[in-house]
């Protein structure tokens, strides 16, 4: 059994390759119907093309989404309401009255009619080992993994905690609770032990499933002894189930389960429970400004509605194509884009267990070519990273298959847009900057969907989709109605995919995000609309620097400074400065083989920051690292940073989430050398 399962600015159009991407998109605009792409729209009327499907998404919400949820799901019982939702109570229910099963959504249906088309395609640490599960054998898996929770105690309304890397048997465990009618909750297998026992007391887990050992980027990971240090601290579990990574035996106790053996006592048929459309279908939990995580919760029928269909129309997904989604399961962006919407839309989707750079930075490359990948969606982080490698990693691999390259995570700089677009993609894959939250649970901002000519603007997500109506509210609370605005990204009416409560903590899931401003949804992000009326993420609120009264996101510094040629990635960091309130303070990746003195460079970013922002906006610190502190999803630690930019190094928390423990020390250094003295420049 172990063999089996584990294996901001406009594009200059005057290339040739930009003419070509516009003949095609003018080549699709003559034949492009709105009912062909959606057919849902054939009952709206007066919409005929895109801008008119979005205007009467959010203007008629009930009727958009009633149609659109009546034809994506399959429902056991039909709905009688479609909406029922209360900003200021935070009350947030769709589709109530109607009973569906999440797992016969993603599974059944398709197996009925494709039984052997590939659901996942598990991209294995070592390269050229790829397994691929048909729809049929995923739910095989499911049932098998059901029953034997229900054999286990686990039953509706319980809460499981998943530990696992990205694999089959992870998906098949979050399917099979969805199947049962349990929750689950997924804990990114780089967290801690500590971090993993308050995520498993937080949703009062008995059950833990996790493998022995996990493989990323060549090194072996002892997973099940974290779990087993966990557990130590968590008297609710009662149960650990244990599958096989490796050949390696690990120490098992009574509590532990051999998962791959007692699945195979079990029959094939597990019987699919009924959900109120409002039931909890998972918890995950997410950083919050207190330092304790929150546990958000989203639900059956909205949450899968919004994945399946914010998963088809940002990324053009049609039947047939292979989806290639490289986060980790443990984020919101792997439920929603490797797990729940593809599945849901019968589709393949890739499970990416390895390393942008193992076995080589020509990894995901090499992956698209023998997969035949043909929507990438990765972080620009990885992309940044693997833009300092240089061109020749990519042009070594055939990538004709690709049609659609995405981006999440964080707001993309413009250069590595740019070499995103014009070598990943040959300048003709359009590139969706996508802009969400754990918060949404799928796509809210993106470029596409669109009309077919529509312009992409790089380092924007531009466009809301279907049903989400963004608004920009000032300091004062007052809404900016006019564009080439700056201001609190907030959403001003619910959408199905939307977060629905913090477990066992409403008020707090209230005060946070529709307290600020009353009658929305706060995000927590700044952003800006252009004079065309397109939106471009600023960075988080709590990244703003306020600097003589100015303020300066984050995200538009370090956009300016990675622009400079010898810098692969930047982080700008606020700190207390006696005259001006708040300094800049940059940290800088330069790019391999670039030599260059720190002054010269120092003096180069000023330049650049002054021309294309203001002065103001100048670092007054630039220091030179050889890496960031990173999590080993590959975001940067801006809390790190900005403690040892603040000199509150014996506050750094728990760092145990990073990839390289070492950069952080690297840092400190660095910073010590830079300002020894204590003096500001």
């Amino acid at each position: 059994m172990m063999c089996s399962l584990w294996r901001g600015f406009s594009l200059p159009l005057t290339t040739s390759l930009n003419r070509r991407f516009l003949k095609c998109c003018r080549q699709l605009s003559r034949s492009y119907n709105i009912e062909s792409c959606i057919p849902e729209a054939v009952a709206f009327q007066g919409v005929s093309d895109h801008s008119g499907l979005y205007k009467f998404s959010v203007n008629e919400s009930d009727r958009f989404w009633g149609a659109v949820a009546r034809q994506r799901l399959s429902w056991i019982s039909p709905f009688h309401t479609v909406q029922n939702c209360d900003f200021s109570q935070g009350k947030i229910k769709w589709f109530e009255g109607g009973k569906l099963n999440v797992s016969v959504n993603c599974l059944d249906r398709h197996v009925h009619t494709s039984p052997e088309r590939v659901a996942l395609i598990w991209e294995r640490d070592e390269p050229g080992t790829e397994v691929k599960i048909t729809y049929r054998q995923l739910l095989e898996l499911t049932c098998r993994l059901g029953n034997l929770l229900k054999r286990q105690g686990v039953r509706r309304g319980d809460c499981v905690t998943i530990y696992m890397p990205p694999c089959p048997l992870a998906v098949a465990s979050m399917l099979a609770c969805a199947r049962i009618g349990a929750a689950h909750n997924v804990v990114f297998a780089g967290f801690s032990s500590e971090a993993l026992a308050d995520r498993i007391r937080d949703a009062q887990s008995s059950t833990v499933i996790t493998v022995n050992q996990g493989v990323r980027g060549g090194k072996v990971v002892d997973l099940k002894r974290t779990v087993d240090q966990a557990v130590q601290n968590c008297p609710s579990v009662q149960q650990v189930l244990v599958a096989m990574r490796t050949e390696n035996t690990v120490a098992m106790t009574d509590r532990d389960v051999p998962l791959e053996e007692e699945m195979m006592k079990e029959d094939v048929v597990c019987e699919p429970v009924a959900m109120d459309s409002e039931d909890v279908l998972f918890l995950l939990y997410t950083s919050g400004s207190t330092g304790k995580p929150k546990g958000l919760v989203h639900t059956q029928a909205g949450y899968l509605l919004y994945t399946a269909l914010t998963h088809r129309y940002v990324f053009n997904y049609h039947d047939r194509d292979v989806f290639g989604c490289v986060a980790d399961i443990g984020w919101i962006t792997g439920h929603s884009y490797i797990v729940y919407g593809p599945l849901c839309n019968g589709g393949t989707t890739v499970l990416f267990e390895s390393t942008p750079v193992y076995p080589n930075p020509g990894r995901y490359w090499e992956m698209v070519e023998r997969l035949g990948i043909n929507q990438f969606y990765g972080a620009p982080t990885a992309i940044r990273l693997l833009l300092k490698y240089g061109d020749e990693w990519v042009q070594n691999y055939n990538r004709s298959s690709l049609k659609t390259l995405g981006s999440v995570g964080e707001p993309i700089n413009t250069e590595a847009w740019e070499w995103y677009h014009r070598v990943v993609g040959d300048g003709r894959c359009p590139v969706v900057d996508t802009w969400w939250q754990t918060e949404t649970g799928g796509i809210c901002i993106a470029p596409r969907p669109s009309d077919p000519e529509a312009e992409i603007v790089p380092g924007m997500a531009m466009r809301p989709f279907y049903g989400i109506k963004p608004a920009l509210l000032d300091t004062e609370g007052e809404v900016l109605s006019s564009n080439d605005s700056t201001g609190a990204l907030c959403i001003s009416q619910a959408w199905p995919g939307m977060a629905r409560t913090i477990h066992n903590h409403h008020q707090r899931f209230t005060e946070t995000y529709f307290q600020p401003y009353p009658g929305y949804f706060f995000t927590g992000d700044g952003a800006y609309r252009s004079k065309e009326g397109y939106y471009q993420i600023v960075g988080r609120l709590d990244d703003v620097i306020n600097v003589s009264g100015h303020r300066l996101g984050t995200a538009e510094l370090e956009d300016v400074v990675n622009q400079c040629p010898g810098v692969a990635e930047s982080a700008a960091i606020g700190y207390s400065h006696d005259i001006k309130g708040e300094g800049v303070y940059v940290f800088v990746v330069l790019k391999k083989a670039v030599m260059v003195q720190e002054d010269v460079l120092a003096q180069q970013l000023r330049e650049m920051v002054s021309r294309s922002i203001a002065k103001y906006a100048c670092p007054d610190f630039i220091q030179v690292v050889r890496c960031l502190p990173k999590t080993r999803s590959g975001k940067i630690m801006r809390r790190v940073l900005r403690k040892v930019v603040e000199r509150n190094t014996d506050e750094l928390g728990d760092l145990s989430t990073l990839d390289d423990p070492d950069s952080v020390h690297e840092v400190i250094r660095g910073h010590q050398r830079l300002r020894g003295d204590g003096k500001q420049q």
